[in-house]
């Protein structure tokens, strides 16, 4: 009888070690990059705000054995001016994510600013490439995170 339960035992253990690896997927082996404020790819600022915000781009991959670098584009709508609503700390069009860094701040400092409603008081940040063909945007067919909108109420 003994005998009986260690062996039952034994085939139960081996079983659920076995299929432990069963259901693994590679869906989220696919590197990618993606853009988000407080894990939203939209967020608002109000008018009088007289502050530095920090708009994070962020890698998801294994280690890296090289720098990766990644182009974005800042599109500003019609009702801000740059030195008036607000001023880009961050220079340039890159950003390089040396190995073992993750995420990657773009800098803006907004300015205290009476807007005009009837205009596009936006800034849209869009991830546009990257020199390792790592996907844009959260995986899927949408890419969401793929650009990040803030709007100045």
């Amino acid at each position: 009888m003994k005998k009986l339960r260690y062996t039952l035992f034994f085939i139960v253990s081996l079983c659920l070690f076995s299929a432990c690896g069963m259901y693994e997927q590679d869906d989220f082996d696919t590197p990618f990059v993606r853009i988000a404020y407080q894990e939203s790819d939209n967020t608002s600022i109000t008018y009088n705000t007289k502050k530095a915000y920090a708009y994070y781009v962020y890698l998801s991959s294994k280690p890296l054995s090289k720098a990766l670098e990644v182009e974005y584009e800042v599109e500003v709508g019609d009702g801000l001016t740059e030195g008036v609503d607000y001023q880009m700390i961050t220079k340039g069009s890159t950003l390089t994510f040396l190995t073992g860094i993750y995420s990657m701040p773009i800098w803006i400092q907004w300015l205290p600013n009476t807007l005009d409603p009837t205009k596009d008081n936006s800034i849209r940040i869009t991830l546009k490439s990257n020199n390792m063909g790592f996907n844009i945007g959260l995986p899927g067919p949408d890419r969401n995170q793929s650009t990040l909108t803030i709007t100045k109420k």
